[in-house]
């Protein structure tokens, strides 16, 4: 492999969207030293069942640690088989004594699976959680801040009845919280194997009465747990499991990004991003402000919804084993950068989100009088009217033909005037607007935010 200019990469990844924590697990030289740490255990384990010697495995480990992804590339050029030159390269490096326990009993998916499983374990954990889990401490500390924010509730993207903002936010919490929690069970799942050609432990048999134990003991070491059952490669449910929950998660995002942006419009005006001093909008209207992070993040997801695609694909592996996945499985890992570049990125926008209580208020004003309809058919219902809805839709449609409110006409319905000197001072309240119509959203927004506070310690 030739060093070369990043931006000579076809990659966006490469030269745009990089995260240098997440690299540390999915570039290349990272899966090679990770099938490596795989070619390691192996050779603890054959020690510790008295194959071979502890200066044996001195020598492997060793040689392990000098091994590098550009002679292995180099080798696979020559012998066309990227594991085979992999265990070349360790094996160069050793003594002829300790040569023939490198990779003994071992098949190439023995290696790359649970070096798989244990990468995308750490990444998940270590990387992609822990930026997920700051992009809910966020979104808490927002929820709190907002939660006794009066906004006008949108459904079909028209008005519909107040809540606040904090509410809106604590929904965001909720389903951000039972997707990371979901990604860490899946993540520590993942397992490996060590079963051989087809899974049937032919090779380690030879050796071991119970080559389902030492297959426990070579996991072991990694940290990882054996499949149930494998053929040559390990079951890929768990693993397919896993990328949909990164796209469930990032899709999450995607949606709080989504209403932020539309929130953003200049018609609406009640949230906009942060935007920096020297900071350009268009190339050529200077006015413009545009909520470039919110956008990104779609996009991003975009990206890992069409990826995961791939992964439900590659489920399908003939009999014990074909190479139908041996391209598309080494991309699977661009999607996991592109998540945390989705983390990442919607922190900084929400941890930056100026909220103009002032526009959200006169927003709600604008529709203040339609907002009534709701809880004047129930309250009319309740009193005994025995077609409420059907009544206030006739005077909604009045109203708008004679342009007056809502509220004006229900004064002059005189079959209503029976039923509205029964209402309560707190319900009349409610119907001219002296007491807001939010139902608990204050309460809830506030003790959603509370549990996930408390659940992830944020």
């Amino acid at each position: 492999m030739s060093t070369r200019d990043q931006f000579e990469s076809v990659s966006p990844i490469e030269y745009r969207y990089c995260d240098e924590e997440a690299v540390r697990y999915l570039s290349e030289n990272a899966f090679i030293r990770y099938k490596l740490l795989v070619e390691m255990a192996l050779v603890k384990a054959l020690h510790k069942r008295g194959v071979c010697s502890a200066s044996v495995v001195k020598e492997v480990v060793a040689a392990c640690e000098k091994v590098t992804a550009r002679e292995v590339y180099k080798e696979e050029k020559r012998v066309r088989h990227d594991v085979r030159a992999l265990v070349n390269c360790i094996r160069a490096k050793v003594s002829d004594r300790a040569k023939p326990y490198v990779h003994l009993t071992a098949t190439s998916s023995d290696i790359v699976g649970s070096a798989n499983a244990l990468r995308y374990k750490d990444v998940v954990l270590k990387v992609l959680i822990p930026a997920l889990t700051e992009l809910l401490s966020v979104l808490v500390r927002q929820t709190l801040h907002e939660a006794a924010t009066t906004q006008i509730g949108r459904t079909h993207g028209q008005h519909a009845v107040p809540l606040t903002f904090g509410f809106a936010c604590a929904g965001y919490v909720n389903r951000l919280g039972e997707s990371i929690e979901a990604l860490r069970e899946l993540a520590g799942a993942l397992p490996g194997k060590f079963s051989g050609a087809v899974g049937a432990y032919n090779a380690s048999a030879l050796f071991f009465g119970n080559p389902e134990v030492f297959e426990k003991e070579v996991l072991a070491e990694l940290g990882l747990s054996p499949a149930m059952h494998a053929t040559q490669i390990v079951p890929p449910e768990a693993m397919t499991r896993l990328f949909a929950e990164i796209t469930i998660v990032t899709g999450i995002c995607a949606n709080v990004a989504d209403d932020m942006r539309q929130l953003a419009r200049s018609e609406i005006g009640e949230v906009s991003e942060g935007f920096g001093a020297a900071q350009v909008g268009s190339s050529t209207m200077p006015h413009k402000r545009n909520p470039i992070t919110f956008e990104n993040v779609k996009s991003f997801w975009k990206i890992i919804v069409a990826r995961t695609t791939l992964v439900f694909m590659d489920q399908i592996s003939e009999h014990q084993r074909d190479l139908t996945n041996s391209a598309s499985a080494r991309t699977y890992g661009e999607s996991i950068v592109y998540a945390v570049g989705i983390a990442r990125r919607l922190t900084g926008a929400i941890k930056n989100l100026s909220v103009d209580r002032t526009r959200m208020a006169e927003n709600l004003e604008k529709g203040k009088d339609a907002i009534i309809a709701e809880p004047l058919y129930i309250l009319l219902a309740s009193l005994g009217h025995p077609d409420a809805h059907e009544r206030v839709r006739t005077l909604v449609a009045e109203a708008r033909v004679v342009r007056c409110s809502l509220l004006e006409a229900v004064a002059k319905a005189d079959d209503l005037a029976p039923y509205l000197s029964k209402m309560t001072l707190r319900q009349k309240k409610i119907l001219s607007g002296e007491t807001s119509y939010t139902g608990v959203a204050e309460k809830r927004a506030r003790s959603i935010a509370a549990y996930w506070k408390r659940r992830f310690g944020v």
